[in-house]
């Protein structure tokens, strides 16, 4: 099988540690290969130029990326409930994979991470999809087997993983937020396995 691809935008470090925790989860399960990309600022009055290569995290994803992957974990900050701009930015650009039907059929979650706990995590989730589903992806969420949903003081929700930073944006993962962001990364990879071997259950 290929790898799955774990994409983010991390502004201060909180989602990019969660894209780590979900590559973990990924690559807990035997056979399957986790691939950690990022996304280049923005500017809002030009084009931002960036290095080619970021100076610290992850690679710039490119589309080859996204064209090879068994599947894909998309993470991005919230902003007034939806992505980011970079990761938008980025999507908006997919548009030949889109018509080449390059998605279509893998596997795909998500997750965020906000300053407050009603921040806009389950709506910045929701429109995070949307692309996705554009895309022909097989959208997962988290099951309530899960028990840190039902539990969690802190962030998680059915539609996938979420952190809350705190204002400062700087508190760490809860344990429960990183089990969630691991459980995420297990069920991605144990899908796109069954995929790959064929393995689509009953007709």
């Amino acid at each position: 099988m290929s790898y799955i691809l774990v994409l983010y935008y991390s502004r201060h470090g909180a989602t990019a540690e969660m894209a780590r925790q979900v590559a973990r989860g990924i690559e807990s399960v035997h056979g399957a290969e986790a691939r950690l990309r990022t996304v280049p600022a923005i500017s809002t009055v030009c084009e931002a130029v960036e290095p080619g290569v970021p100076p610290a995290g992850a690679p710039y994803v490119t589309h080859d990326d996204l064209r090879h992957c068994a599947g894909l974990a998309l993470g991005s900050p919230t902003r007034f409930g939806n992505m980011a701009a970079p990761m938008k930015y980025f999507i908006d650009g997919t548009s030949p994979l889109w018509l080449n039907g390059a998605l279509a059929g893998k596997p795909a979650g998500v997750f965020t991470s906000t300053s407050s706990l009603h921040g806009g995590q389950e709506s910045t989730l929701l429109t995070m999809m949307v692309p996705l589903l554009h895309h022909g992806m097989l959208l997962m969420g988290l099951p309530y087997s899960e028990g840190d949903l039902l539990h969690t003081k802190s962030g998680g929700t059915p539609y996938g993983p979420s952190h809350c930073a705190g204002p400062d944006n700087n508190l760490p993962l809860t344990e429960e937020e990183r089990r969630l962001a691991q459980a995420l990364g297990r069920r991605l990879a144990r899908t796109a396995l069954a995929l790959a071997r064929g393995d689509t259950g009953p007709d």
